[in-house]
């Protein structure tokens, strides 16, 4: 795989904050082009890009609002550049049918949502995660994204990364899905130099340019992307439309387009999902956590330990796809009793947990309206109830 260009990458060890780690990963990812408009608690991503995108040859733009900076990415992916805007809730509540709308043009480009409380206005400083769903299903109609889920400045760095590989690689959408706690809390971040990054460069066409077709599907289901201005024949409309991009108004051309955008995500997750899991070989409960909440979770695991009770951590880093065969396993291995999912909102990756035990093991939810964090002897009082 090629390496970073040398001129994106600040190599060394630096003191930085989720959201500055988020920007420096972006410009080691290849990202060029940035649109965005400020809204706590993400500003301080675009503070920081529009610095230092002009110094690596970039450009940042901060637009009139998150509606117009949603689509102006796009035309800027189309134009052959990496891309990326960021927000929080409100302004990525406005950019949904902009992410349907890149989810059916097959345009590659990343999302960044540093969580908030809310509904509407909320809480503008203080952290939560009720977006997870949102990010999902915001937008109308089917269609698969891909979201990755931090826990701390280190991984806002390596995930943005990922998170632009995999929209490359995948022609996707991905949401990338900080929270205040994360994006606000400074840690040391170790940036490596650039050979040692690998990044995902967009797969150009092959044959004659008069031939090319933009949605003729190629290796895993996903069209290679030739750039604008290059002599090759585009029509981009987010229309039900056929190989050549032209509107096909049927039910045959919406069958077969539409499984194909599920397909190439859902038939490619076991390569697009990461996991980290802690003491889950013995476990008879399992703590389901992600982002900042799963470091709050591990100082419950070590208080649940020290008493003797068998839990363990398992964590989502990429949450869309859900890792839904590992946690399937998980749950049929006989001494599972119950998975304990506590996180920043009322309730919503409990859901799917519930969905894939599928009554093999026991869901508790422990929700949280957001504003702060768990206590963790609050989550061990839970696993206490659960094990009787």
């Amino acid at each position: 795989m090629p390496k970073a260009d040398p001129r994106g990458v600040l190599s060394g060890v630096h003191f930085l904050d989720g959201d500055q780690a988020c920007c420096e990963g972006a410009l080691a990812a290849g990202c060029r082009v940035a649109f965005g408009y400020p809204i706590t608690p993400s500003t301080a991503v675009v503070e920081r890009i529009s610095r230092r995108l002009p110094l690596v040859g970039g450009v940042f733009v901060q637009m009139e609002d998150e509606i117009a900076s949603s689509i102006a990415i796009q035309g800027a992916a189309w134009g052959g550049k990496k891309v990326m805007t960021v927000s929080s809730g409100p302004g990525i509540s406005l950019m949904m049918e902009h992410v349907g709308f890149a989810a059916m043009t097959e345009t590659p480009c990343v999302f960044v949502n540093v969580q908030r409380g809310g509904p509407s206005t909320g809480l503008p400083t203080l952290p939560a995660q009720a977006d997870m769903m949102q990010a999902r299903w915001g937008s109308h109609g089917d269609y698969e994204i891909i979201a990755l889920c931090p826990n701390s400045p280190q991984e806002c760095f390596d995930l943005t990364i990922l998170a632009f590989n995999l929209a490359e690689r995948y022609r996707v959408p991905v949401m990338f899905m900080m929270d205040e706690a994360v994006g606000h809390m400074t840690e040391k971040v170790v940036i490596p130099d650039a050979k040692e990054i690998d990044v995902e460069q967009r797969r150009l066409p092959e044959g004659p340019k008069e031939d090319y077709l933009p949605y003729r599907a190629g290796e895993n289901m996903v069209p290679p992307m030739a750039p604008l201005g290059e002599g090759y024949r585009f029509h981009v409309t987010g229309l039900t439309h056929d190989e050549k991009g032209y509107p096909a108004m049927d039910a045959g051309a919406q069958a077969e387009l539409v499984r194909r955008l599920v397909d190439k995500i859902l038939l490619q997750a076991d390569d697009i999902c990461r996991v980290e899991e802690h003491q889950v070989e013995d476990a008879e409960v399992i703590i389901v956590a992600y982002g900042i909440t799963s470091r709050v979770v591990l100082r419950t695991l070590q208080m649940a330990r020290d008493k003797g009770l068998k839990v363990g951590v398992f964590r989502p880093v990429v949450v869309w796809p859900f890792p839904v065969k590992r946690l399937r396993q998980l749950a049929r291995l006989g001494q599972t009793r119950a998975f304990v999912v506590p996180e920043l909102n009322l309730g919503q990756i409990s859901l799917e947990v519930e969905r894939i035990a599928a009554g093999d093991a026991r869901t508790v939810s422990v929700p949280h309206a957001g504003g702060a964090l768990h206590d963790p002897p609050e989550i061990l009082r839970v696993i206490e109830e659960v094990l009787g």
